[in-house]
């Protein structure tokens, strides 16, 4: 079963369809014993990072990410990704959840080209940089849909795919141990994010 966390941010209901048009048997869910029963973990999220830290945290479930995040795979999905990171810098400095290394960074300050759209929104096509049992059922260059203002930086060591926007590489797909991340949002890239999200509930 996959859970999908529920603390008030994410776009719960397409994501949850996406899955189960998989065959996957899925369950949105706060309830800490839930997470801990299940064979994989969901984090989606939208909107900024700060908030989105604070009603994590109000929930209670923060340890109960990291204890799981050692034991099954675990994806975040745009925000949801990027709280995985040690800190982000929306609107602030916040704390991130400290599973992935890097931070989270503004896309605008780091554009060259000020005339680009911030946020960045629509189709870009993905390059693997490391190949990943994630990457299962998906090929080099596809494409998938993006919407963000910020973007996760310093973490090279993590990262699988990347967008090109601009003159910055946009960090798409992140790998540390049990724990992924997708900047862009699988669920809403058509069939080619149906067969990343296909190849994590097969991990």
């Amino acid at each position: 079963m996959i859970a999908i966390v529920d603390y008030g941010v994410g776009n719960l209901f397409s994501l949850s369809s996406s899955l189960r048009a998989l065959g996957a048997e899925t369950e949105v869910t706060r309830d800490a014993g839930h997470l801990r029963d299940a064979g994989r973990i969901i984090l989606p999220g939208v909107g900024a990072f700060g908030d989105a830290r604070e009603k994590l945290e109000a929930t209670g479930l923060v340890p109960v990410l990291r204890e799981e995040a050692a034991r099954k795979p675990l994806l975040g999905i745009c925000l949801g990704m990027q709280l995985l990171f040690d800190r982000g810098f929306e609107y602030g400095e916040h704390p991130g959840l400290g599973l992935v290394p890097g931070q989270v960074v503004s896309l605008r300050a780091d554009l060259e080209d000020k005339a680009l759209k911030v946020p960045h929104m629509g189709w870009n096509s993905l390059d693997i940089v490391r190949d990943d049992p994630l990457f299962r059922y998906f090929r080099d260059g596809e494409y998938v849909y993006y919407v963000h203002s910020f973007y996760a930086r310093d973490c090279g060591a993590s990262t699988l795919g990347a967008s090109r926007y601009g003159n910055v590489s946009v960090t798409g797909v992140v790998r540390s141990g049990n724990v992924w991340g997708t900047q862009f949002h699988p669920e809403k890239s058509g069939d080619a994010g149906l067969r990343l999200l296909r190849a994590f509930a097969e991990l």
